[in-house]
């Protein structure tokens, strides 16, 4: 099977046999891995004054950096972060990466119009309008949600270019929720449920991330039916097994690798904690990703991430359980 093979017989919860697939929702190391800067913090200011010639090269380099990011970490799906954002950028972007992979890879955008936490200047405004004007966010969400729908089938017009998308709000904090069970219900789950039933009825796969704790809101998450959730975040007192009681076998798993350990940890701690990870992720044999709890971000040691991969090409294999 293909990386992408794989990818998808994993979101569907079906037995694979051999490696568990991995990936990252962001890989923001790749100056130390390949001497460039990831496509997402590149700025574009000048984009409309440059050549085409100028254009075609900075295009493909970024299509370049995605799949040579994946065969380097053997990673099964490639999440694409269009730059520029403009609907013809991202649809050339996304042609350079199939033209260059073929189908090899799972590849997938951002695609939430569900509210997010709000930043710190804008929180305590959201949180009165919440509870005060609560039709007003329904209404901004209705618009929200056309526009992402919009936005989709655009590209699936394109043809083959996307398998699918990751609904990227963050819901958690490490403590709790920010929204309450209740808050979640009227503002969030109908919303995204709508976004993940119409992304399906597209042909798209969808892939919930959201760190922190959330276990309050977990199956309001999974009655909204996303193929996977991600990141399962331990510093946020998230647990595999814990997770599987609530959503069942039949929703797949991505992460679980304490992020704040691979960063500060002893390598002994990160060790066990890939370990702890693989063991519990692999224990239902079916319908689970192995990945970090957020992504490889800025700041995250290379040499870590990398010995984390090893010990995945090591004992991440279904085959080899129990060895």
């Amino acid at each position: 099977m293909t990386h992408r093979e794989r990818f998808i017989k994993t979101l569907k919860c079906e037995p694979i046999g051999g490696q568990v697939p991995t990936f990252e929702l962001v890989f923001f190391l790749t100056m130390e891995a390949f001497g460039k800067v990831h496509p997402s913090q590149r700025r574009y200011d000048q984009w409309n004054q440059m050549s085409q010639t100028e254009r075609n090269l900075h295009m493909n380099e970024m299509a370049q950096l995605y799949i040579d990011t994946a065969r380097k970490y053997d990673h099964s799906a490639i999440f694409v972060h269009p730059n520029p954002g403009d609907l013809e950028s991202t649809q050339w972007l996304l042609e350079l990466i199939r033209e260059k992979s073929g189908d090899e890879y799972f590849i997938m955008m951002h695609g939430d119009p569900t509210w997010a936490i709000p930043s710190g200047d804008e929180m305590m405004d959201f949180a009165v309008q919440m509870y005060e004007e609560p039709e007003k966010l329904n209404e901004m969400s209705k618009r929200r949600l056309e526009d992402s729908l919009e936005h989709a089938r655009k590209l699936h017009e394109m043809g083959h270019l996307l398998d699918g998308f990751a609904l990227c709000s963050d819901y958690c904090f490490n403590v709790n929720p920010f929204y309450s069970q209740e808050a979640f219900d009227d503002l969030i789950a109908p919303y995204l449920r709508e976004v993940i039933a119409e992304y399906r009825n597209m042909g798209y796969y969808t892939i919930k991330h959201t760190d922190g704790n959330i276990m309050p809101i977990l199956k309001q998450i999974a009655d909204c039916k996303p193929d996977a959730i991600h990141s399962l975040d331990p510093q946020g007192g998230v647990s595999i097994p814990e997770v599987r009681k609530i959503v069942g076998p039949d929703v797949a798993l991505i992460g679980n690798v304490n992020c704040g350990l691979l960063q500060t940890g002893t390598e002994e701690e990160c060790r066990a904690d890939v370990l702890r990870s693989l063991r519990e992720g692999m224990e239902n044999g079916r319908g689970y990703i192995f990945s970090t709890s957020n992504c490889a971000y800025t700041g995250l040691p290379l040499e870590r991430y990398e010995m984390m991969i090893d010990i995945w090409r090591t004992y991440g294999n279904y085959d080899n359980q129990g060895r």
